[in-house]
């Protein structure tokens, strides 16, 4: 999978963040930047899965000599296992094209407080929007670039949040330079406000970062809401 230089890898949760990121990011009204949009497909049988493919959607942001300056990959999200092998395939495809110039990669996740827990167990009680970053591998321009507008987690924060954790160790093993923004959209992603806030400021961080434009209008956000029809069924026991 040929992608350019830099790549802000989404995924296409049900909430549907990831998408409306990926929507909003557009060329500078004053550059020359081109947005061309495509699809992809990769076969998941060497993992033994037949029925199933990683697939989503690729915008590249080409310039006028045809190259492209910035990549943004929206995968579709699975259930694990399938998770991890189409999150690796991909990766994957993208090492094994991109040898000479390994790519860096963003790849943001937008997690609730109840994801987030400092060692102790106790929660992360905040309902201001907080958006941290971490980087795995080699530092890189873009990576310092971003670093440095916003802040490290605590040294005792826990995320739990599995595509996350999943990408983390893939990325690992691949040894491939990537930056996560770890956006924290209060109590309830569902909440409007909190959600759409989150979004934002990932989008126009990556925007400005990146030479492209962030239209918070074309944002089309429609999250999850949280039901005791959705719940696990143990979650019944407890009232």
């Amino acid at each position: 999978m040929k992608v350019a230089p830099n790549v802000i890898f989404l995924f296409k949760d049900a909430d549907g963040c990831g998408t409306a990121i990926a929507d909003a990011l557009q060329p500078n009204p004053n550059s020359t930047l081109k947005r061309l949009e495509d699809s992809f497909e990769l076969s998941l049988e060497c993992y033994g899965i037949k029925d199933r493919k990683a697939s989503g959607n690729i915008v590249h942001f080409v310039d006028d000599n045809g190259l492209f300056q910035v990549s943004v990959l929206l995968l579709q999200i699975y259930d694990p296992p399938i998770l991890a092998c189409a999150i690796n395939e991909v990766l994957a495809s993208i090492a094994a094209e991109n040898l000479s110039t390994m790519p860096t990669i963003v790849s943001p996740f937008i997690v609730t407080a109840s994801k987030l827990k400092l060692e102790n167990g106790s929660r992360v009680i905040n309902n201001q929007v907080s958006l941290y970053g971490t980087q795995v591998g080699p530092e890189t321009d873009i990576m310092q670039a971003i670093s440095s507008k916003i802040q490290k987690p605590p040294s005792s924060l826990r995320i739990h949040h599995e595509p996350l954790a999943c990408f983390l160790q893939l990325v690992r093993a691949l040894k491939m330079p990537t930056y996560f923004l770890i956006g924290q959209a209060g109590q309830r992603l569902s909440h409007k406000t909190s959600g759409e806030e989150v979004i934002c400021e990932i989008g126009e961080l990556l925007a400005s970062t990146l030479s492209l434009c962030f239209i918070r209008e074309s944002i089309t956000w429609n999250p999850t809401k949280t039901t005791r029809n959705n719940e696990e069924p143990w979650r019944a026991l407890y009232g």
